[in-house]
């Protein structure tokens, strides 16, 4: 296991904790690693750093505005790359973003890349399994994992064998559909966090969907933990520094411990 597998059932298994992983839309502000540091102070046991990308088809209004705000900036994928090997983060950064980024920069030098920027998975939501083995192949070989996702929509032979695949953490999108905040958990959430635990011993966290502290505890009376993402991008994107962004990710970490 890599530091994020290792870091996430660590946290699981020996300290009992519900996992949670702060996503946060690189080059949206100037300060954006100063926001990861921010999540970890709060006790984020990982962070998520989205990568922008001209077309990104998973994510809702909110991520797609901070995306393209951060492209209009600037930001480059070795930009974002730089900015977490300089902020010297004190547990696993997951990046996510899209196929073609990595095809682009050829499979082995991509790689390479995240492995020298210190970043531990990736999230490629627009690579399927079926496509995904010569990306899995170099990044394995440089100790980067690949996070799968599943959706409510999966039958049940191929989650078993995404949750086989699966390295770092189980992906269970809590909705059919793009990133966003909701009024309320879908019920999707728990199911499919259901099906994905009866398959595998790996970590299963519920990403898309999750918006407050009470649908965190919702969402981790099934699963392992939750991703939490647009409603924290919507508050950078309104102006909210570090100390905003630890209070926020510091009220679910203490509603998600409450709750053991």
């Amino acid at each position: 296991m890599s530091r994020l597998a290792s870091t996430l059932v660590t946290a699981r298994d020996r300290y009992a904790k519900k996992l949670l992983v702060p996503y946060v839309t690189a080059g949206m502000v100037a300060g954006w690693p100063e926001m990861l540091q921010a999540c970890f102070d709060a006790g984020a046991d990982a962070v998520e750093v989205g990568i922008p990308f001209s077309d990104p088809m998973l994510d809702g209004p909110v991520i797609q505005e901070a995306s393209r705000v951060a492209l209009e900036r600037g930001t480059t994928f070795q930009g974002v790359l730089d900015g977490i090997a300089s902020a010297g983060l004190p547990g696993p950064v997951a990046v996510m973003t899209y196929a073609n980024l990595f095809f682009h920069g050829g499979y082995t030098a991509t790689a390479d890349r995240l492995a020298a920027a210190g970043v531990d998975a990736a999230i490629i939501p627009d690579l399927p399994l079926d496509e995904a083995g010569d990306w899995r192949a170099a990044a394995r070989l440089r100790g980067i994992e690949t996070v799968l996702l599943a959706a409510p929509s999966t039958p049940d032979d191929r989650l078993a064998l995404i949750c086989d695949a699966a390295e770092g953490f189980v992906y269970s999108l809590g909705v059919m559909g793009v990133t966003g905040e909701r009024a309320s958990l879908a019920g999707s959430a728990t199911v499919l966090a259901k099906r994905c635990k009866a398959l595998t011993g790996k970590p299963v966290l519920v990403g898309v969907g999750v918006s407050t502290k009470e649908q965190a505890v919702e969402a981790c009376s099934v699963a392992d933990g939750v991703i939490v993402g647009s409603a924290l991008v919507r508050r950078v994107a309104s102006g909210a520094g570090a100390s905003e962004v630890a209070r926020f990710v510091g009220d679910i970490r203490s509603a998600l411990d409450a709750r053991q």
